[in-house]
């Protein structure tokens, strides 16, 4: 099937309230552009520079989101552009992308990152850390960020009781966040393997590439 066929197939399966972000990661331009001209525009990406080398290659109605882990050194490559940052981990990270943020006249959307699954490889905040940015004088004071939700990845496993365990969690947490930030409305879950059961535990964004793109090749 080509990426149009795969694109529209799982537009259909998810509802219109759910955003899709194609994840482009590794994939060529003429890829991108073939998902695009069939109407996609939310695009993912892990890396900073191969997102930058995108941004400047292909059409500028793209959004563009970062959804790997974030080096803080590397914030300032994708300030310019970038329309929501995932994996936003630490109140350190949070502040550096305010300041790059600053220096375009931009405020940066940002997901916080949670960490839900069992893999300690994963990255993301725990509920503690999370209540001690979103109480602390210094997350108020940060004019050039706005915390638009959640992200998560559930644990890579077969057992599909646990993934849904693990994103019922998060949308619990999320639901607890709306009661402090009541104007956030993004909870990014799921990914081509687990989407159906995001969307059904509460999931608003989609992470989907495999599904779209075909495998990767990573050599």
């Amino acid at each position: 099937m080509s990426i149009k066929d795969n694109l529209s197939k799982i537009k259909i399966s998810i509802p219109d309230t759910v955003t899709l972000v194609a994840v482009s990661k590794t994939k060529p331009n003429d890829a991108v552009l073939e998902a695009y001209h069939a109407g996609q525009r939310v695009f993912g990406e892990n890396k900073i520079q191969e997102m930058t080398q995108k941004w400047e290659d292909l059409p500028k109605d793209i959004e563009w989101h970062m959804i790997g882990h974030v080096q803080r050194n590397k914030v300032k490559y994708m300030a310019e552009y970038v329309s929501l940052i995932h994996g936003v981990d630490s109140f350190r990270l949070l502040a550096e992308i305010d300041k790059q943020a600053k220096k375009h006249k931009r405020v940066i959307p940002c997901l916080l990152q949670m960490h839900i699954a069992e893999e300690q490889t994963k990255f993301g905040l725990n509920e503690t850390e999370l209540e001690e940015i979103i109480d602390s004088d210094a997350f108020k004071n940060l004019e050039n960020i706005k915390v638009f939700g959640l992200m998560g990845m559930a644990t890579f496993t077969s057992d599909l009781d646990q993934v849904r365990k693990e994103f019922n969690f998060l949308k619990s947490i999320y639901d607890n966040l709306k009661q402090k930030l009541p104007e956030i409305s993004v909870l990014s879950m799921g990914m081509s393997g687990d989407y159906t059961i995001a969307i059904e535990e509460g999931s608003t964004m989609v992470r989907i590439g495999s599904s779209i793109f075909g495998a990767r090749n990573y050599s």
